[in-house]
């Protein structure tokens, strides 16, 4: 039923898109609407996201609330790497691919307008953890990509659901507090696409896209104009943000006395944010987060290796099934960011801040490095 449901739809779509002469994916525009049934778009079974899941205990008794930091424990970069730009309290800072807002307000004056920031754009809202300041959509799809031809705004107002994109997107929103009492604002985006799963076309699944630091940056800049700023000057903020940027350093996987680390040519403030941005982009659950400490606490489901041909699709091909396996249950695991002067390292430990073997570590730093590169 499921084959015959995708070739229904995509033998409307096509008959629609060729009696058309002046169909146009309207691909500059944003117009995301969430997916009316949440059962079919499932979490990837390596990445799982756990908040609403009682069944799994919650991090270490060991790890501190993020908003739980006093003023002092956290230090406050010297010099930003990116020339701050401002428009009354709002700046936009930018390294390499990422960028992200610099506030000066507490997270408690931002948790709402943001939260109405997204649910205005047409996302259901899938975790709200204002102790951890995150907020994260869940999968919706950009409407305005679909063909704006008579025929679907004809048949569409009747049969809307049987017009689909094969993309799906997914956002998080984080916020974290600064020594100076100013938040810093991230907003990282993850993609699915749905492709044939073979060469007969008879059937599809569902394979990850990159991050797209672009529609970021164009969301920062929206967000910016719900915290106050005009059209113009979002747009002029963003355009400078990108002439002045810098670009990323690189990152090796390397040995450090036995144990798998990332090697970083950065700081430790600017390796908290790539590494925070990593997680957020890759799909990680952050249960908690302790900069003063230097740590992130996860969890992470280790792909299953004897599934055979199943787990050759990759990590994130079964993301929108419903079935899941016992065997890839989450783990708990403490990323751990390390200063090394005007270097740092990256460590991966286990849930009681042990080094973790080095297959497992490996695996989740090479996710992490596959973004950071």
């Amino acid at each position: 039923m499921k084959v015959q449901h995708h070739l229904a739809r995509a033998s409307l779509i096509g008959l629609a898109v060729a009696l058309s002469a002046c169909s146009v994916i309207q691909e500059d525009k944003i117009d995301y609407k969430s997916a009316q049934k949440a059962s079919t778009l499932e979490v990837p079974p390596d990445l799982t996201q756990l908040a609403k899941d009682t069944r799994y205990t919650t991090a270490p008794d060991t790890s501190v609330s993020a908003l739980a930091l006093q003023a002092g424990q956290a230090q406050v970069p010297v010099a930003e790497r990116a020339a701050p730009l401002q428009v009354g309290d709002v700046q936009i800072l930018r390294e390499g691919n990422k960028r992200w807002l610099l506030v000066d307000r507490s997270i408690d004056q931002l948790w709402e307008p943001t939260r109405e920031f997204w649910l205005d754009h047409g996302f259901n809202l899938e975790q709200e953890k204002p102790d951890l300041g995150i907020l994260e959509t869940d999968w919706a799809e950009n409407r305005a990509k679909l063909p704006q031809d008579v025929i679907r705004q004809t048949l569409g107002k009747v049969f809307d659901s049987l017009y689909s994109t094969s993309e799906r997107d997914k956002f998080r929103t984080r916020l974290e507090r600064r020594a100076d009492g100013k938040t810093e604002v991230f907003i990282t985006h993850r993609g699915m696409e749905e492709v044939y799963a073979s060469s007969q076309k008879d059937s599809t699944i569902w394979q990850p896209r990159a991050a797209d630091p672009e529609l970021e940056t164009e969301f920062l800049r929206r967000l910016m104009i719900k915290l106050g700023t005009s059209e113009e000057q979002s747009k002029a903020l963003v355009a400078s943000a990108q002439a002045q940027s810098s670009s990323a350093s690189n990152v090796q996987i390397i040995t450090v006395d036995g144990q798998v680390a990332l090697g970083l040519a950065d700081d430790f403030e600017r390796a908290w944010r790539r590494v925070g941005v990593a997680l957020d982009r890759s799909g990680f659950t952050v249960e908690d987060r302790d900069r003063s400490k230097g740590l992130y606490y996860v969890r992470y489901v280790t792909p299953n290796q004897t599934a055979g041909a199943e787990e050759k699709q990759g990590w994130f091909s079964r993301t929108f099934t419903s079935k899941k396996k016992a065997e890839n249950q989450p783990n708990q695991y403490q990323v751990a960011v390390r200063s090394q002067g005007v270097r740092s390292q990256v460590v991966v430990l286990n849930a009681q801040g042990q080094p973790e073997a080095a297959q497992v570590a490996q695996r989740i730093l090479r996710v992490l490095s596959e973004d950071m590169r």
